[in-house]
Order: C-alpha cells, then structure tokens, then sequence
C-alpha cells in the first residue's frame, strides 16, 4: 500500500482520525522495527482495518481519486503509452483517455517525478489515480500477456471485481457513474465491458441476441453491425435481466416488449441509453440505443452540406413562417439535422417548441415535449397544445398521420416556423405522401417552403486509404460512364477500421426549395416525377449526384455512394450536364465531378 509520505506520518494520521488507536500503531510499530514491511499492507494483512478503507484514507490525505482496477475500467490498447518495462519500473497503469488527458493508476500519486516521466512518454497531461500497488502489478502483468478476452476475464473475476451501473431515469436525478465500484457478479461486469466498449468505438446500438449456442452481442459502427463478443452459453437470461434492472423494466415480464431509458457516466461523460426488449423463439432480444452528445455534430456547418446546399437550406430557415421538412429513411440522420437547424435559428428572442418519440438530445433554449401515446399525449394533441402557448418555432419529430400533418401544415400557415420530419426515398417524393395524407394541394403549396432529403455514407477511412478504378458498370450507375479510367478512394482495411475500409459516415443532402413554378405545380397537384422534371432542368442536383460529388472529393467511394441512393434520386446526369452547360453554376459542378 501506498505511504502518505514517512510510515510515522501514515500511522499518526490514522491515529488522528481514530481510525487505528495508539496502542495498535505502537504494535504495528514494534513488528516493524523486527520484520520490516510497511505499516498500511501490515493493517490490512492483520485485519486491523479494510483495505478499501485505507485506499480511501489514502486518497483523501493525498488529495487524489482512488479506485480498485477492475476489467473494463482499464483500456488495454494505451498500455503501449508507457510501455510495461516502463510501467513496470514506475508501477502505474494507464485507465483512459479523454482528450488531452490520460488518466493513469500510480502507486505513488504524489511522486512528482513520475507524473513528470509519464508526461514526457506520453506527451499528454496525466491525472494520477491512487490505486494499490499488488493490483497495478497484477493488471500490468494480465495486459502485457495479451490475456485481454472477456470470456476468459469473467471465470476469473470475483465477487468484488465488478462494476455496477446503478438503475436511473433520465428524470430521477443525476446520472450514474460507471467508474464507481461496488460488489456485484461478472454478469454485472459484461454489461459494463460491452456499453464501455461501445462507447469507446462510437457505437450507436448494441444488440444482444439469443443464440442456439448461447448469446451473441453485436453493437452498430457506422450503419454496420458488427460482433463485439461471444459470451459463454447459460448466460443469456442473465445478462438481458441486467439490462432490464438498469433500465428500470420488468424483470418478470419476458412474453410482451418493453422500454426503458437510463443515464450513465462513462469516460467522464454522462450518456443516455435507451433501452428495448422484444421477445423471440429463442428468448428476448434486447437492444440499447447510446444517445452520446460527444458524436452529436450540432452546427449545420460540420454535418457535410456543400456551400451550395447548405445556403439553399439555410434561405428557407430563414423564412418567417412555413412547414420545412427532411426526409430519408429510418437512421439516415434527420434528427441531427432538426437540432442543427434549431441550434441555427434559436435565440432568447424566440420561443421554440420541440414535440418528439423520443426526446434523444436536450437543447438549451429549446422547450421539448416526450410524445407518450399511452396515456393519449400523441404528436397531434401535443401540436394543439403548443399551439396556444405562444410558440415561434415548433418542431416536430415525424409527420405519422393525417391528423398530425393537418396540424402541422396549419400552423405553418397561420405564421410559425415548422420543422419535421417525413418517410419519403427523396425530396420531390414528401409533396405525394402530404398530398396523399389528404392536405389540400393549395394549402401545401402556401405552407411548403422546401424539403431536405438525406442519407449517411460512409467515409473512407484514413488510415487505410488506397486508390482504385471502378468497374465500368459502377461508373454507368453513377452517370460517369464517359470517364473510364478515373481514379477514386477506398480503404483497403485496418485495425482501426475494423477491416472494413470505412470510419465515420459523412451526410449526403438534395435540398429542394419551394419557389416559383415548384408551387404553381404543387398547387395543381402535379405528379411526382413532373417535379424531379423540373428541377432537372433548373440544375438542381438529386442525392445520387450529391453522393458521386463527395466521392469525387475523396471522402467516400462510388459503390457506398450507390448502396445508399436509389436510381429516381439522381437529378440531372453528369453527362447531361457536359452536353448542355447553359449555365456558369452547371459548367462548374460538371468540372469538379469529370475534373
């Protein structure tokens, strides 16, 4: 055990504090002076007083945390920082890293010196933890050894080597720590291993699934699914249990789905979880939705609109009433580009109403409002209430039915700013699904200021990067058949990509702004594809053409750009736009795109 600074000065201070008394030091003492040994290991080894006591004694004296290592509070992967002759000689070990700052178990926190040779190793700022001594060497010599799988992890983990994620609402009070240690079962410290590591990858979603041959966890990197471990077989019941005690659900309750929601702090941040249980043939499904405002990009500048876009977009925000809508399937990040918009156009001046299922992020300044269908507090009736309390701008998470979209469009006509969302492949296509909602095309034609439509590509990773030409038949797809030859960007595969080539997603946005002959075609009630027609012509670009632009700059490749736009997307072809050129905008896109 660490010492304070002399043995004498451990020993009075411990006296002072009447935790050991006079007479016990003075044994401690005269043992001492014949076998040696420090005077803390000497307390605990006789079962004079608890070693998490003294760790904690310690720790308070020296004006430090303290913590017992425990598998998932260490990150393996920063053991190479220091190096383990290093870390050996030092006796520290790394935990994490936040930033700048790399949080590292020592023995000897008050060791300036060592603090020192960390920075220098390093380079980064180092905030010590105290930490026992045996237990630093111990998790030291298990990384070293590479002996890092969570199966093996867990058949040697003890009662009091776990992490526990105690059960919190969102609205119960403040968040729970995970960096806090208490008695609990291995079972405990899976669950925490698997949401640490998913937080850590900047995973979106874990799954856990039942198996015929156990349990299989998978979490969402991405858009992609991918495993994150394999836990041995019988546990499976156990582990959706945890998941349910931590999310405030019904244990007992495994024949119908259920929801829950939790905050936790992890890596010093605190992040939401939602939590939904679904039972199958084999057992419950469980999946957890990580809502982490560290991965929330919030200025539209950062979610990857082109300058030309993004002041199309921001013109029709700018507008003083209005409906504007964004549309793209489930996960394509329409969400994120709402609070993007309201975090444009908010200000204390304004008075902005958000009604959502679910509330994923909190905004400042923002009044949001949980849709909670169950006990009739539903998008319309919530739109009605709102209504009546003064609001600016209202915001309005998804456009479901008749009733809500009635609404909505109203209040877009009677003076507010509304923003929704809507299921639709593209732009042109939300100006049916209204119209088929049964909103009167002269309404919408007054209300519509213009639609968004999006999607999520992946972005080459960069590690990996590698040049390639694309297959003819990609080319064609993508209205580049009259370029063979070209160059593009792909990511052979790493470690840090997970072998897939791809890290991070980059969004891809058409923009469609109602003005002009657009409303006059709406006002009639043109067809769909009279639409797409008329924005051919005034150059206006399709998602297909947005995506094949980002990956003309590198950011992705042509087949992503393919898997995720559909054919009726593309606007004006890249070879439709060489031959004709009427315009000094056109000429120029078509220059970057061949050039």
């Amino acid at each position: 055990m660490t010492e304070i600074s002399t043995e004498s000065r451990l020993g009075e201070a411990l006296v002072a504090e009447g935790i050991i008394s006079q007479s016990q030091l003075d044994a401690i003492l005269v043992e001492q002076r014949t076998n040696g040994g420090m005077i803390g290991e000497m307390l605990v080894e006789q079962g004079v007083i608890d070693g998490v006591r003294l760790l904690r004694f310690l720790a308070q004296q020296l004006g430090v945390p303290s913590c017992q290592l425990r598998h998932g509070l260490v990150d393996f992967t920063l053991l190479p920082l220091i190096g383990e002759e290093e870390a050996q000689r030092l006796c520290v070990i790394p935990m994490f890293k936040v930033h700048d700052t790399l949080t590292v178990a020592m023995a000897e926190p008050q060791s300036l010196p060592k603090i020192d040779r960390l920075q220098q190793l390093t380079g980064l700022r180092i905030r010590p933890v105290l930490a026992p001594r045996d237990n630093i060497v111990e998790y030291i010599r298990k990384y070293a050894s590479g002996n890092t799988d969570v199966s093996s992890f867990l058949a040697s983990l003890s009662e009091s080597e776990v992490q526990v994620v105690e059960k919190e609402s969102i609205d119960d009070g403040p968040a729970t720590d995970l960096d806090k240690m208490v008695e609990g079962s291995p079972i405990i410290n899976l669950v925490n291993v698997a949401l640490l590591t998913a937080i850590k990858d900047k995973a979106s979603d874990i799954h856990i699934e039942p198996d015929k041959q156990g349990t299989r966890i998978r979490y969402r990197i991405d858009g992609t699914l991918r495993d994150l471990m394999k836990p041995p077989s019988g546990l499976h019941a156990s582990i959706v249990s945890r998941v349910k005690v931590i999310g405030r659900m019904d244990i007992a309750e495994k024949r119908l789905p259920q929801e829950g929601r939790v905050r936790i702090v992890a890596e010093g941040r605190e992040i939401d979880l939602r939590v939904s249980s679904m039972p199958t043939l084999l057992g419950e499904k469980i999946v957890l939705r990580i809502l982490d405002k560290a991965n929330l990009r919030i200025r539209l500048e950062d979610l990857g609109f082109r300058r030309e876009t993004l002041d199309t977009f921001e013109r029709m925000l700018r507008q003083p009433y209005g409906l504007v809508l964004v549309t793209g399937p489930t996960g394509s990040g329409k969400t994120t580009t709402l609070y993007s918009a309201l975090d444009l156009i908010r200000s204390p001046e304004k008075n902005i109403v958000t009604v959502e299922d679910p509330v994923e992020y909190q905004l400042d300044m923002v009044n949001q409002i949980q849709v909670h269908e169950a006990i009739g507090m539903t998008f319309a009736r919530a739109l009605r209430s709102i209504l009546r309390q003064d609001p600016d701008i209202i915001m309005v998470g998804e456009i479901r039915d008749q009733e809500t979209a009635h609404v909505a469009v109203q209040a877009a006509l009677t003076g507010h700013l509304v923003l929704a969302t809507l299921h639709t492949n593209d732009a042109p296509g939300a100006v049916a699904r209204l119209l088929d909602m049964g909103i009167e095309p002269y309404l919408l034609s007054s209300a519509l200021n213009g639609v968004v439509a999006q999607r999520l590509a992946r972005t080459v990773c960069p590690n990996c990067v590698s040049k390639y030409i694309p297959a003819e038949n990609v080319l064609y797809d993508a209205g580049l058949a009259d370029k063979p030859g070209r160059p593009f960007r792909r990511g052979a595969g790493c470690k840090e990509c997970h072998n897939s080539g791809f890290r991070g997603r980059a969004g891809i946005y058409a923009v469609m702004e109602v003005c002009g002959e657009l409303r006059r075609l709406i006002h009639r009630a043109a067809p769909t594809h009279e639409i797409r027609e008329v924005l051919q012509k005034n150059r206006v670009l399709g998602l297909r053409e947005e995506g094949v632009l980002l990956a003309v700059d590198g950011k992705t490749c042509l087949e992503e750009v393919l898997a995720v736009t559909h054919s009726e997307d593309a606007g004006p072809t890249v070879a439709t736009e060489a031959a004709s050129g009427p315009s000094e905008k056109a000429t120029r896109r078509e220059m970057v795109v061949i050039g």
